[in-house]
């Protein structure tokens, strides 16, 4: 890397000066890691500190036997054998070469110069070792202004360059790595294509009409990237549904990242969406936001009426430009990202009392999913109960649990205010406290015991004075009973309303002399 030092400065010659000076020259090497800004800043400021026209930093390329350099920064690098020229007789010998005249030096390989346009006078050129003193390259200042290069000026530049080859190995080791991070990230887009498909279905439970249609939305929009909004209650699954936009989408391979707009506070939303830049305060270090970090894939922003006005501008004009600017940046970063956003608020009544905006309400509304409430969907309480049961059976190794009847009609009856993830933890609960395979009516919670009271009492047996075996096998055939009628007798909803297997049922059924009627399999 060279660069020309603008204009004729005086060289730094206090000796505590010069000390301060490569404090903070070190420590401003220390802190880059990306090594064509790390040789550009090595060059531009060993330039000023000795008062040189020009500063180059040559790399040895042992593979090919080749010194490099950019010449300057996002140029070709400038690439000639290492055994010619000043900087190569230093890579060979390991010595420092102070030369005033340059053109009566045979060492002085004048290619360079006729290469870059550049008119070599003096030259001092010292070796750049790694950490084991192997030699990794040269550091070469040219033309001093106002005389030839001092003992001080090899001195203070033997200093400076076992600084640079620290900062120059570690930028090394942090591209290599970065380097193996994007092969692994490869091979990871090669395995999932490798197995695109098999886990394409959306991971939606339920046969009701309502979330019959939720998934039919998905499957219409599985090759499109428009925006969309998802609203409904806490807890209704809007996560859930834009996962499975997500990996049912071209986007699969990409990042899935969601943020809880409502846990971010007002001022960091803005650094959490869209990045920092370093020094932006004292101790802030230079951070991707999640645009960024979503780029190729999607960006699902949970509690979207929660943003505050700032930051639903600055979200409004990423969506329209395609573009974020982290704060305290002024490069504007292209972003690939597809937004799923979702709430629980009502937006519509937010826009009339002017706390949201509405071009960015219809920004995001290209497609509306409304999650349904699940007292709204009772049908499916059942199915849903059966999987979480199933799902925190083998989490807690409690092994199949089953519901029993009076357990599903309290569960039917009660409103969820909570929706599914009520009832997500209602069964994981009732597996934790689980004693035995049976899951019945007093396991589960007060409140949702008492909503199902009335249905409970409504199913006693009324003999009185029979045993406790005879009212409970006269309670499970009137259950098998309404559940086959109700069912239209097909065994599998019956089973599915009662919390069995379609085995289960038939084993009771023959337990009670009850024969299915002709094409009750189906």
């Amino acid at each position: 890397m060279d660069s020309q030092a603008p204009g004729v400065q005086a060289a730094v010659e206090s000796t505590d000066d010069r000390l301060s000076v490569l404090l903070h020259l070190s420590q401003q090497l220390n802190a880059e890691h990306d090594l064509p800004t790390l040789l550009d800043l090595m060059a531009r400021e060993v330039a000023r500190l000795l008062a040189a026209e020009r500063a180059s930093v040559f790399l040895w390329d042992r593979t090919t036997d080749e010194l490099w350099s950019l010449v300057a920064l996002g140029s070709e690098p400038l690439r000639f054998d290492a055994r010619r020229g000043l900087a190569g007789a230093v890579v060979q010998t390991g010595a420092t070469i102070n030369v005033a005249d340059v053109h009566q030096d045979p060492r002085f390989y004048p290619g360079i110069d006729a290469r870059t346009g550049f008119r070599t006078r003096s030259a001092l050129t010292v070796p750049l070792r790694n950490h084991a003193g192997e030699i990794i390259g040269a550091f070469q200042v040219l033309n001093k202004h106002g005389g030839n290069f001092t003992a001080a000026d090899e001195e203070l530049l033997k200093a400076v360059a076992a600084q640079a080859a620290i900062a120059i190995e570690t930028a090394q080791l942090i591209g290599g790595l970065q380097q193996q991070r994007d092969a692994l990230l490869a091979e990871n887009t090669r395995l999932w294509q490798a197995v695109e498909g098999r886990f394409a279905q959306p991971p939606l439970l339920g046969s009701s009409p309502l979330i019959r249609q939720v998934v039919w939305l998905i499957e219409q929009l599985r090759d499109s990237t428009v925006e969309v909004l998802i609203t409904g209650e806490s807890g209704t699954g809007k996560e859930l549904v834009a996962r499975a936009l997500h990996y049912t989408s071209r986007r699969a391979r990409g990042p899935f990242v969601a943020v809880n707009c409502a846990a971010l506070p007002a001022s960091l939303v803005e650094s959490e969406l869209f990045g920092i830049e370093r020094g932006v305060a004292t101790g802030v270090d230079r951070r991707i936001g999640k645009f960024e970090a979503a780029h190729g894939g999607t960006l699902f922003l949970d509690e979207l009426g929660d943003l505050s006005a700032g930051a639903q501008a600055t979200l409004l004009r990423v969506l329209q430009e395609h573009v974020v600017e982290r704060v305290g940046g002024r490069r504007p970063i292209p972003v690939d990202v597809r937004v799923v956003a979702a709430t629980n608020k009502d937006l519509e009544e937010a826009m009339a009392q002017g706390t949201f905006r509405p071009d960015l309400y219809y920004r995001l509304k290209v497609i509306h999913i409304a999650m349904p409430p699940l007292r709204s969907m009772r049908e499916d309480i059942t199915l849903l109960a059966a999987h979480f049961l199933e799902q925190f059976g083998r989490e807690f190794g409690k092994g199949r649990l089953e519901l029993s009847p009076e357990a599903l009609h309290c569960l039917e009856a009660y409103d969820w205010p909570g929706n599914v993830r009520e009832l997500a933890h209602e069964m994981k609960r009732v597996v934790v406290l689980a004693r035995g395979p049976a899951v019945t009516a007093a396991q589960l919670s007060a409140e949702i015991r008492r909503a199902g009271g009335q249905v409970i009492q409504a199913l006693q047996p009324s003999s009185g004075g029979a045993s406790l075996k005879a009212a409970v096998a006269e309670l499970e055939q009137r259950m098998l009973q309404e559940a086959l009628t109700a069912s239209g007798h097909n065994q599998v909803q019956a089973a599915k309303r009662l919390g069995l297997s379609r085995q289960g049922l038939i084993k009771k059924l023959k337990r009670y002399g009850m024969p299915p009627r002709s094409g009750a399999s189906r």
